[in-house]
This record gives C-alpha cells, structure tokens and sequence, in this order.
C-alpha cells in the first residue's frame, strides 16, 4: 500500500462516519488537509509503539511527542516526506482511567480477532472488536469520552483539520460558511480531543450525531467527532500550522 492509497482509505472512512463534512462545497474536494487526528490506546497492537513502524513504512516520520496527563493522552506529530497531510496520533492511556472501565475496555480490545489487527489497513478497517452495550458504553464515557467513543469506533480518524490559508480563504469567511451549512463551531478549545495552541486561531465543529446498534439491539445516536477549522495568529511562521497545534509546555523529548 502506497501512502496515497493509506490516506485515501482514512478519508473515505472519515467521511462515511460524517457525511455533512462529505456533502460540503466549500472548498474544492482535492483541497489540502492540513492533518488527520487518529484515536488509539496503549494496548497492542494498537499502542502508539506499535502503529509507528507501520507509519514509517508509509514515509511518516515523528517529529514532536506531547503529553497531556489531564487528558490521559500522549499526542505524537508525525510529518510526510513531501507537503502532504500530516498525522497526529492521539494514544489513550489506559492507566488514566479507574479500575473498572479500564478492565473493562481493556478486555473489549482484546478479544479483537487477530487477523484485524494486522496491515496497514488497520487503522482504516472499522473496530476489530465486538461492538460494546449501551450501559458499558455509557460507564466509559462517565470515566473518558474518549475511552467510549474508541470502543464503539476503534483505532481510526477522530477529526481533520483545515488550515485556512492553505484553502486561500480567512478564517472568519470559513467560520461563516461552516456555520451557515450547519455545523456550529464550539470555542471550546478541548473540544476537538487536546488542547490547542494559543499561536493559532482555533474552532471545533461537532458533526451530526450518528445512530449506531450497541451490542444487545440498543440504537443510540452519539457524536463521533467532527472538523477543526485553524489557521495561524502569526503568518510570518515558516513552521507548518499543523506543528503549533498543541501547547509549547506539553511537548516532551522523542526517544
């Protein structure tokens, strides 16, 4: 597999999960993504440790580590050869969430099938696992949002970002139209996963809840993620907006 056909195949997955951001014709369909936010956990083969040699054989290569121990993430940025997309590879610690929904989706991960959990399709092939019941998915989201949303999801893309210069539009002109066909921006800074950088101007479009069938029969419409919309303060920045997303004092040493 070819790194086009990877992100290709995030994409079509993406936008089956929102179809509102697919219907949109506000910038061209071939227009740059600025990044993709994928979701995963620190268990394998899901682990951040585990999915980046897979990503390295694509041409992705990591080039900043942030931790972020209010959110129970550790967020790595991970840069194309070329001008292309990035990926940031948001890794759920399990250790931040108390005993029982931490058993709990840890045992859901694993009875994942091991041939679902193999090829650099993974993170594109939908949850390898058992779907969870209404009430374990509602004990995770008391305990993360996030742990319910990766258990109903698995390892896949939580949201893309849009950087408004490289659409040739400003940010203002973006937001309106957003907001005109329907998606209301939240300026909740956490709201798209981490937290965002104050060097950029930031908002998070929640998608149109989705029903999805829990296991047992029980349907249920959750919210499974959105767009963020971004675009720098500061447009002398030779830096990619991608790379001043998360809060300087969050990154740490690559290892």
């Amino acid at each position: 597999m070819q790194r086009e056909e990877f992100l290709q195949q995030l994409w079509l997955d993406y936008i089956h999960q929102h179809p509102d951001v697919g219907m949109l014709r506000l910038w061209p369909m071939d227009a740059p993504v600025e990044y993709l936010t994928l979701l995963t956990l620190n268990q394998p083969p899901f682990a951040a440790e585990d999915l980046q040699p897979t990503l390295g054989h694509l041409g992705y290569r990591p080039v900043h580590r942030y931790a972020m121990a209010d959110r129970g993430l550790l967020v790595t940025l991970l840069a194309p050869p070329d001008n292309g997309t990035w990926l940031v590879l948001a890794e759920l610690q399990l250790s931040s969430l108390s005993r029982q929904p931490r058993d709990a989706l840890a045992e859901l991960v694993s009875r994942a099938h091991p041939k679902d959990t193999r090829g650099k399709n993974l993170l594109s092939r939908g949850r390898p696992w058992p779907m969870p019941s209404w009430p374990l998915y509602r004990t995770l989201y008391d305990a993360h949002p996030l742990a319910a949303w990766f258990a109903a999801m698995g390892p896949s893309v939580h949201h893309a970002g849009f950087d408004c210069a490289r659409l040739g539009s400003s940010f203002e002109a973006l937001d309106a139209a957003l907001s005109a066909a329907g998606l209301a921006g939240s300026e909740d800074r956490y709201h798209g996963i981490f937290p965002v950088s104050p060097l950029l101007q930031y908002r998070f479009y929640p998608t149109c809840s989705q029903r999805l069938a829990f296991a047992e029969g029980d349907e249920h419409r959750v919210c499974l993620g959105g767009l963020a919309l971004l675009q720098k303060r500061l447009s002398s920045d030779h830096e990619r907006t991608v790379e001043l997303l998360l809060p300087h004092h969050t990154r740490c040493e690559l290892t």
